[in-house]
Order: C-alpha cells, then sequence, then structure tokens
C-alpha cells in the first residue's frame, strides 16, 4: 500500500508540475512575440513580462506541499487508493490551474506589451485563476486530515 500511497504523492506533483510546465510554455511564447513586436516598432520591451510568465509557476509549489504531507501518510493503513486518487485529481485540478493561468498570461503579455495599460488587470484576472489552485490545495489538505 506505501507503494500507492507514493505513487499518488508523485501524480500530484507531476501533474501540477505539467500545468506549471504548459503555463509558463504558453506565456512565455507570448512575452517573447510581444518583446519582438516592441523591438520592431523601436519601443521598450516591457521587464514586467517576465511576472505574468512566472504566474502559474507556484502551482507547482502547491504540488510539492501536497506531494510531502502525502508522503508522510506512508504506513498508514488503508491510505493507498484513497491517496493515489487524491494525489490524481489534486494534481489536475492545480495543474490545469496552471494551464489556463499561463493562457491568461499569454493574452496579458500581448495587450501589456501593445498598450502599455492595465497591468494591474491582469494580475487581478491572474490571482482568480491561481485561486482555484490554492482552493484545491487546502481542501486537499483537509482531505488529507481525514485518512488515518
Amino acid at each position: 500500500m506505501d507503494a500507492m500511497v507514493v505513487s499518488g504523492a508523485i501524480a500530484c506533483l507531476g501533474l501540477s508540475a505539467a500545468g506549471s510546465a504548459f503555463g509558463t510554455g504558453f506565456a512565455a511564447s507570448s512575452a517573447v512575440g510581444a518583446w519582438k513586436k516592441c523591438y520592431a516598432a523601436n519601443k521598450p520591451a516591457p521587464f514586467i513580462l517576465l511576472g505574468l510568465v512566472g504566474a502559474p509557476i507556484t502551482q507547482t509549489l502547491y504540488g510539492m506541499i501536497l506531494m510531502f504531507i502525502m508522503l508522510g501518510k506512508t504506513g498508514v493503513a488503508g491510505a493507498g487508493v484513497p491517496l493515489l486518487i487524491l494525489g490524481i485529481f489534486a494534481g489536475l485540478g492545480v495543474g490545469l490551474s496552471a494551464l489556463f493561468q499561463g493562457r491568461a498570461a499569454a493574452a496579458a503579455c500581448d495587450a501589456q506589451a501593445e498598450t502599455g495599460q492595465g497591468l494591474t488587470n491582469y494580475f487581478g484576472a491572474l490571482g482568480i485563476v491561481e485561486t482555484v489552485a490554492i482552493f484545491t490545495m487546502v481542501f486537499t489538505i483537509i482531505a488529507l486530515g481525514k485518512i488515518g
């Protein structure tokens, strides 16, 4: 059963990190394109786009936090299947938040570079998407407290 607990913990981290990879990849591609447009127009390239690019990386940290808590459940009788299921679905929730946050960040990169306006609104929208990951992490921690 410990193998299932470890598998659930690794699934949670892996799916969270995969979402971060997709999200940062989408945002980075958009930032590079936005910078290219700025350079072509002889406009300063906004460095702040890196903040938008990095927004989806925090979901990997949430997955890591959950992984460590789940690994603390090794040796708990009957924890294997519940933790495997919990790890998969928590990882999906956190990872999908990162993916879609990256898609929103990509649009924000383009808009910020083109207009130079609205940065606070863009980060606000990204924060709302981030909240899905935070809720998923918190509710998963609550569920983990019921195991064992």
